[in-house]
């Protein structure tokens, strides 16, 4: 079916150029999506709903992949940040030897010692422009790792909420789809339904002529039995009683004092 609409639709593109020339992509497009519309509402809804539940299934993938990003994020940051924390206290500690090599210059000695060795006023200038030198990169340094630390943090911070809301569309599509499963239930249900009352208007009918037949042999036997009573015979026997005595012993009551003289009299 889907090949033959398909088939239609190429045919009707060839046609369409023949036909409109320079329109005719428009045709063609009106065509196609004809089509399409056409094969999309053949599908039965029982396999739409299982395609949608392995599309939100697909999904699976691509979330863990992003949980592992994070996770490697998180891994990172951790390790900058204790970078920075080591970067902190070693330069604390040259901000000490710093100024104490400036201080010692400052006295203008001719000989310095440190750890049991004796140095020059220029070797220490030397050494002290060296550490300044370090000390000023150092900071530089820092800097940037603060900088890189706080981008990367905000980077992960957006992909945390962005993970957050995936997971909660994910949860929303699943809640729909569920929804949309139960509302194909009971639309089948439904038509399950349809087609039981029709077997009970069967049934109404077959009743119905249950009845009549019913009454067709009852009005059959009540003309066998007049049939079969004979009418030219003598009666041997008088009548019983008249109607009001006939009346109070059908229920049960005993004849009153004027129906027994009523019934003298006659």
């Amino acid at each position: 079916m889907t090949c033959k609409l398909i088939g239609s639709a190429v045919l009707a593109g060839f046609l369409a150029v023949g036909a409109f020339g320079y329109n005719a992509w428009s045709y063609v497009k009106t065509s196609i999506s004809g089509v399409t519309e056409a094969v999309s509402s053949a599908v039965p809804l029982e396999f739409e709903i299982r395609r949608a539940r392995t599309m939100l299934g697909g999904l699976i993938p691509e979330i863990h992949k992003n949980m592992v990003a994070i996770a490697q994020e998180e891994a990172a940051l951790e390790r900058l940040q204790s970078e920075i924390a080591r970067q902190e206290q070693s330069r604390e500690k040259d901000a000490g030897d710093i100024v104490r090599l400036r201080d010692d210059l400052a006295t203008g000695k001719k000989s310095f010692q440190y750890a049991g060795k004796s140095y020059s006023p220029d070797a220490v200038k030397a050494d002290l422009a060296r550490r300044f030198e370090r000390r000023k990169t150092a900071d530089e340094t820092l800097e940037n790792l603060r900088k890189m630390h706080t981008a990367r943090e905000r980077s992960l911070t957006a992909a945390r909420d962005k993970m957050t809301g995936m997971l909660a569309a994910k949860r929303q599509l699943e809640v729909e789809i569920e929804q949309l499963d139960s509302r194909f239930k009971m639309v089948e249900a439904a038509k399950t339904t349809s087609q039981l009352a029709i077997d009970d208007g069967r049934l109404s009918q077959t009743k119905q002529l249950i009845d009549d037949l019913k009454s067709r042999l009852d009005v059959s036997e009540k003309l066998v039995a007049a049939e079969g009573r004979p009418i030219d015979e003598i009666p041997l026997d008088e009548a019983d009683g008249d109607l009001l005595e006939a009346v109070a012993k059908y229920f049960g009551e005993e004849p009153t004092p004027t129906e027994r003289v009523a019934h003298k009299q006659q």
